[in-house]
């Protein structure tokens, strides 16, 4: 996983596409933070404004790659990466010093540009700048956040009685638009008599008691390995208080 974080941030520098890493999947891979708004302003803006320069493993790179691939039209891409990696790690440091010499003077042009331009912006611009910056890096950390309780193994909430439906739903509804089967699931929800939504009632009461069961038993496991950081803060404070009582 970590490896193909790294492959996907390169890549990003590389500018190519992600369905280089999936070759025949077709489609190309969204990067996770493509989401984000960016103002208008802020992009008509800086229309014309320089590209951050990349760091010297990211040129070093850029020169070994096609080589590479060239001499092995066969090797996934994960391995070329590999290789260059090793190649990096064995280069001398004065070849080294001659593409971070390469990357700082960049880096200067690149921040005196980036100053200019900054320093045009109106304060009501410099505001909503930051403020769009500081929405980016909360959702930046939500995404991260996400993918650390999913590799510790934290249980899925449980379901509504219409999220069960709806699952259902649209697995068994063929030939129409993932909005349309939303829209039919809706109505079909909507007019449901009571005697039949009591069966997807009891089905999201039972996932509730499978939700509280194991969500317990897994807040016992991180704190027990030094994880108390992840555990609901209603589950810490009865924890506290239980403590309290017992003293």
């Amino acid at each position: 996983m970590a490896l193909l974080r790294g492959v996907w941030g390169v890549l990003r520098a590389l500018e190519r596409s992600g369905a280089e890493l999936c070759a025949g999947c077709g489609s190309r891979l969204r990067s996770p933070f493509s989401f984000v708004y960016v103002p208008k302003w802020f992009s008509s803006t800086l229309n014309g404004y320089p590209k951050k320069p990349v760091n010297s493993y990211i040129r070093f790179t850029r020169e070994k790659i096609s080589i590479l691939k060239a001499q092995n039209p066969d090797m996934k891409l994960t391995e070329l990466m590999k290789r260059i990696a090793e190649q990096w790690k064995e280069l001398p440091d004065a070849e080294k010093k001659m593409y971070e010499d390469a990357y700082k003077v960049e880096w200067k042009a690149y921040k005196e540009e980036m100053d200019r331009i900054l320093e045009a912006l109106t304060p009501a611009q410099r505001a909503s700048l930051a403020e769009n910056k500081t929405q980016r890096l909360l959702k930046r950390k939500g995404i991260i956040k996400k993918k650390e309780l999913s590799m510790l193994g934290k249980p899925k909430r449980a379901r509504t009685a219409y999220n069960i439906f709806l699952s259902e739903y649209v697995q068994n509804c063929e030939g129409a638009t993932i909005q349309a089967k939303w829209k039919s699931a809706h109505e079909n929800w909507k007019n449901m008599p009571s005697s039949q939504k009591q069966v997807y009632e009891q089905l999201a009461q039972d996932d509730k008691i499978r939700y509280n069961n194991e969500i317990k038993s897994w807040e016992e496991q991180m704190i027990e390995v030094g994880r108390s950081d992840l555990i609901r803060r209603k589950t810490s404070l009865q924890n506290r208080m239980t403590k309290e009582k017992e003293y």
